[in-house]
């Protein structure tokens, strides 16, 4: 995981080497056809996805190949610093939306049949998510991007970014729209739609756990009276 990380920053101080031209040297797609068929469906796409291998460089290759989307980000407290990083990341066409003021910037972008992409696999507040299981444990999971699918009719399209050895580069993969269900039970349908989010994601770090982002506190807050699983 540590290699990995590394690996990232690394890759994200050469984004300004990467293009069209190019890419294709370092990261190759798959199941495209699962992307592109939500893409026709015209009510735009929800990229779901979580903090695998050299995150950063999934959305800039994809918009590289010629499918530019916005991103969710909180921006970083020196400013200074979050301008650098944010000019790096639009250099192939990606657009940043603020994480804390974001719903009307991602209905617009949906509205307009663009793509959103969302970092799901951390930990969110339990005013701000339901407690849904990862790996047989709840976890405190945001429910924004189900939300946001059931109001749009947007697709909810997983997709990761994971290093292939034998290849040596790195795999785009987009896998078919995660179903979602829809009754009049709203609320009931939130809490199982976050749930297969959440299992499309635990499915990525077992075939990857190497990959993804460990140090992360994903399980800091517990439902009502359940003890910490982290000592202080």
């Amino acid at each position: 995981m540590t290699r990995n990380l590394g690996w990232m920053a690394a890759e994200f101080a050469h984004f300004p080497e990467l293009s069209r031209e190019n890419i294709e040297k370092l990261v190759v797609l798959e199941g495209f056809e699962n992307f592109d068929a939500a893409r026709q469906r015209g009510k735009g796409v929800i990229f779901l996805t979580g903090h695998m291998s050299a995150w950063e460089l999934a959305p800039f290759a994809q918009a590289l190949y010629g499918h530019p989307l916005s991103f969710l980000a909180r921006p970083i407290d020196n400013d200074r610093v979050n301008r650098l990083i944010d000019s790096y990341r639009c250099l192939s066409g990606n657009r940043p939306i603020e994480k804390n003021n974001s719903a009307r910037a991602i209905l617009r972008a949906l509205h307009n049949g663009g793509t959103v992409g969302v970092l799901a696999d951390q930990n969110t507040s339990v005013e701000e998510g339901v407690f849904a299981d990862f790996f047989g444990i709840p976890a405190a999971t945001t429910t924004g991007l189900v939300r946001m699918a059931r109001h749009t009719g947007a697709a909810v399209v997983p997709g990761f970014l994971f290093w292939d050895d034998a290849m040596r580069k790195y795999r785009l993969r987009f896998e078919p729209a995660v179903a979602m269900r829809r009754t009049e039970d709203e609320a009931g349908d939130i809490r199982e739609n976050t749930a297969r989010c959440n299992k499309v994601i635990e499915n990525y770090v077992r075939a990857h756990p190497e990959q993804w982002l460990w140090v992360h506190k994903r399980w800091k807050n517990r439902p009502p009276g359940e003890p910490s699983l982290y000592p202080e």
